[in-house]
């Protein structure tokens, strides 16, 4: 078993990730005193010469400027350009790939000799589990129009955990083993579905509720909650991103030992990120897996 908690606690949303992102600190530091400096001569001769082209000119590059290193911030902490690479990246063909190899295996999994169970749901025979759970101070409408890391929210409480699980390749019918267990650098593309959402005019919450956060320490008491659970089930698809090694006739998925660089995306204009782990990403493009039975607490879809 691999808790990745105090890890995605460290990078505050997602985790594992090698220097600062795709733009460096020293980088704004740097353009944006050389802008306001750029703008502050432009005004001056435009003032001069009685013409405002220039600082025209200058107040729109700054605007282009800042909004390139604004969106390759954002998607940096959001992990949208491992996204990216992990979409253009091709799926490989294990029987002629070599050992040491970085490759995209796409297939359903099976548990192996742990198993894991969802923190709040009980949804059992896990490969992947994780539940944050967010409060905020204020009032219903200051949260209504925050987010998640944004303004009033604070993540309170996050267990994600991982254990070693088996694919099997939809390619090629191969059975590995992906080693995302025992304190393997793992990097989950994999999010959230919102369970719980409280709400300042009812404060009433549910009996699992109430359970589950005095069973960690946690009071509901002036905070506005929000609760979300995601999880990867035996039998779900999965795509998985890493190194493979051959030994004994024994396929196995491996964490890489370097970083690596998604490289220049200059169509969706962002920069090369390093990112570092095993990289695992639900196949079908949803957000998170749920279980195809009805769910254990039948409340926890609604408001409390």
């Amino acid at each position: 078993m691999n808790d990745l908690s105090a890890a995605t606690r460290d990078r505050c949303r997602r985790h594992l990730r090698c220097g600062d992102g795709a733009v460096p600190r020293a980088v704004p530091c740097v353009v944006v005193p050389l802008l306001l400096a750029g703008i502050a001569v432009s005004a001056f001769i435009s003032a001069v010469v009685h013409n405002w082209l220039l600082l025209l000119f200058f107040l729109l590059l700054s605007s282009v400027a800042l909004s390139f290193l604004l969106w390759n911030s954002l998607a940096s902490s959001s992990d949208r350009s491992v996204s990216l690479f992990l979409d253009r990246f091709p799926d490989s063909d294990l029987r002629s790939a070599r050992h040491g190899q970085l490759v995209k295996v796409a297939g359903v999994v099976s548990c192996g000799s742990v198993s894991l169970e969802s923190s709040y749901e009980k949804v059992r025979r896990c490969v992947y589990t994780s539940t944050a759970l967010y409060w905020c101070k204020g009032f219903e409408f200051w949260a209504s129009i925050a987010r998640h890391g944004w303004f009033g929210w604070r993540l309170a409480y996050l267990e994600r955990l991982t254990a070693d699980f088996y694919i099997t390749d939809a390619k090629s019918g191969m059975r590995i083993l992906v080693k995302a267990g025992n304190d393997s650098k793992v990097l989950p593309l994999i999010g959230e579905n919102p369970l719980v959402h409280t709400r300042r005019k009812n404060t009433v919450l549910s009996s699992t509720l109430r359970k589950w956060l005095g069973e960690r320490n946690h009071s509901a008491e002036d905070n506005l909650l929000h609760l979300e659970e995601g999880y990867v089930q035996e039998g779900s698809p999965l795509t998985v991103l890493g190194i493979l090694n051959k030994s004994d006739g024994i396929l196995m998925i491996t964490p890489p030992t370097e970083c690596i660089c998604t490289g220049c995306q200059w169509k969706k204009c962002l920069l090369p990120t390093d990112f570092h782990g095993l990289v695992l990403r639900v196949s079908n493009g949803t957000a998170s897996l749920a279980s195809s039975s009805p769910p254990l607490y039948p409340d926890i879809n609604r408001f409390c």
